[in-house]
């Protein structure tokens, strides 16, 4: 069993085990639950700041934990007055050590698109997001299977959300685009092992139809590498260890903005 497919049996268990602590109707009675999102897809297009989604973090299987002083409150709103487009924030608990706390925090303070990092398998995960303020949801190709992904895009839709599709392969887009998908992202992170290269993304962009806002994740550290992507017509980029593992990742947001 590799990383992704021990998440993902993980995440069954977590995800009944949630629905009994925190049911849907008491989440469907949250304030944000009705609230109007923001889209990412849009603010990617009219981007003037290369489309930083910048991510927060607190850590990863592969690199460990990162800094537990970080405030979610501090970054994601240095992070927003940095220039970042958008914000990603990490939910997942037992590997990721995120919660739906962080994202609640991260909505209360910032008017920006909010993509809930997660790992998408239930509708209820699709309500918990909008519940707790996100803007987008993320499906990943290798984790679920097209019926199960289809159908959660479509449920999301349905809830104001956007949908990024995450694929890691060319074969990955088959049987997943559809009219519910907005967003097709490229991690050039092997979830399998972790090992990242960001040629997957100028190699599967070609294949990508052009209704669909590009973007690229993981991996991306020099604006050279921006640059390049922007090339191949990547207008978004994910980016959070570049950040989150370095002693003051808003700072580091600035710099690497400034850069650009």
């Amino acid at each position: 069993m590799n990383i992704l497919q021990e998440i993902i049996h993980h995440k069954y268990r977590e995800v009944e085990y949630r629905k009994v602590l925190l049911p849907v109707s008491v989440l469907e009675k949250s304030d944000d639950f009705q609230r109007t999102t923001f889209s990412l897809k849009q603010c990617l297009q009219e981007s003037k700041t290369h489309g930083i989604i910048a991510e927060f973090k607190r850590k990863s299987p592969s690199k460990g934990a990162f800094n537990d002083n970080f405030s979610i409150e501090e970054i994601t709103t240095g992070y927003v007055s940095a220039g970042a487009t958008a914000l990603s924030v990490l939910t997942d608990e037992d590997y990721f050590g995120g919660s739906l706390t962080d994202l609640v925090a991260a909505r209360n303070l910032n008017d920006c698109p909010i993509l809930r990092k997660d790992f998408m398998i239930d509708e209820y995960q699709v309500i918990a997001a909008k519940a707790c303020g996100a803007d987008v949801i993320l499906l990943i190709a290798a984790a679920i299977d097209s019926t199960v992904l289809n159908r959660l895009a479509k449920f999301a839709k349905s809830l104001g959300l956007e949908v990024l599709l995450e694929i890691k392969h060319q074969d990955e887009l088959k049987g997943n685009l559809s009219e519910y998908i907005d967003i097709v992202g490229v991690n050039n992170r092997n979830l399998e092992d972790f090992k990242v290269d960001i040629n997957a993304s100028k190699e599967i962009s070609a294949f990508i139809p052009q209704e669909f806002v590009k973007i690229s994740e993981s991996g991306i550290s020099s604006a050279a590498a921006i640059h390049e992507l922007e090339t191949y017509g990547y207008k978004g980029f994910l980016m959070g260890e570049a950040f989150m593992q370095t002693p003051n990742p808003v700072q580091s947001c600035i710099n690497f903005i400034q850069s650009l």
